[in-house]
């Protein structure tokens, strides 16, 4: 009995370590700019976020595009605001995840390194409207796409999408 007892234990150490293994790494949008990006990226990381109309020509977008790997096949958690591009009713199930308000919704949209193409297909989200910001927990990584409204450098498989607290 001591001996099923302890592998039981051991089972229940090796489940925790596993969970811990797989917490969240709280991120910021300044750290999806690369560290050695050049000058728009160094602006990009003084300001902490892109703001409307900072970068107003395709050129400045492409420079600044570039992204990190440092976090990628690791689980995230990091808040913006969800721009709805797939949906069920008001189940989000993919969506644009942005630093501000009203990105991708005016022209120019954020560089690439400023978006994240999130799938919620096993959670989706309930939107209350586009200007909520929530958090988003998931697996992330690099994956440049095209979407209807903006290139995108980043993608998170969410597991759990929240309104921001």
């Amino acid at each position: 009995m001591t001996r099923s007892l302890a592998g039981l234990g051991a089972l229940s150490l090796v489940g925790d370590v596993a969970r811990a293994a797989d917490a969240p790494i709280a991120i910021t949008w300044r750290d999806l700019v690369p560290q050695d990006g050049g000058t728009e990226i160094e602006a990009l990381r003084e300001l902490g976020v892109v703001q409307h109309g900072q970068l107003s020509t395709p050129f400045d977008q492409e420079k600044s595009g570039a992204v990190t790997t440092d976090y990628n096949g690791k689980v995230v958690r990091i808040p913006g605001y969800l721009v709805p591009l797939d949906f069920d009713g008001t189940a989000v199930t993919a969506g644009l995840l942005v630093p501000y308000v009203g990105a991708c919704v005016h022209v120019p949209p954020p560089p690439p390194n400023q978006l994240i193409y999130v799938t919620a297909d096993n959670a989706p989200y309930e939107a209350q409207g586009l200007f909520e910001p929530v958090t988003v927990t998931g697996l992330f990584g690099t994956s440049a796409a095209t979407t209807q409204l903006a290139e995108v450098g980043y993608a998170l498989s969410a597991d759990l999408i929240e309104p921001y607290s």
